[in-house]
């Protein structure tokens, strides 16, 4: 945690040799920098930036287009222009955030910004959109509220 693993050049490497012996690799990444640099047997969750973070510009969208079925993407959202740029990107994944199989397909997670949007208010507007992806809350920070940051 704690910064972009595909910033180093030996991750590819280490997540083939990972592979190679058998482990399940997953790899949590900006979606910054092209995904491809990674096998896609390795699990990729791509954490895709909304325009509330002030980051939304470094996103590679092409990235969108280089997902397999197993990775997963992240939004995190602080408000209402968020959700709406998030959802947008999901359609533009034509159609891998609906129900396939009796699973959702390309699993993604909606979590809201700590403290500046309420988790209920995330909540009705997926259910009003009718959109199929995961509700993702920060339990830590709801267990221990008084941590700071890397502790």
């Amino acid at each position: 945690t704690g910064g972009e693993p595909l910033l180093q050049a030996e991750t590819p490497v280490l997540v083939n040799g990972l592979l190679k012996q058998g482990y399940r690799v997953i790899l949590e990444t900006n979606g910054s920098l092209d995904i491809r640099r990674v096998s896609n047997q390795c699990v990729r969750i791509v954490d895709f930036k909304c325009p509330g973070s002030g980051m939304a510009d470094a996103n590679n969208l092409k990235n969108l287009d280089y997902l397999s079925d197993q990775d997963e993407v992240k939004f995190v959202i602080g408000s209402r222009e968020d959700f709406n740029y998030a959802r947008a990107l999901i359609e533009r994944m034509g159609g891998s955030h609906k129900k396939k199989g009796g699973r959702i397909e390309n699993s993604i997670h909606f979590a809201p910004v700590f403290g500046k949007l309420e988790p209920r208010q995330l909540a009705k507007w997926i259910l009003e959109e009718n959109l199929f992806v995961h509700l993702q809350i920060q339990i830590h920070k709801i267990i221990w509220p008084t941590r700071k940051r890397g502790i």
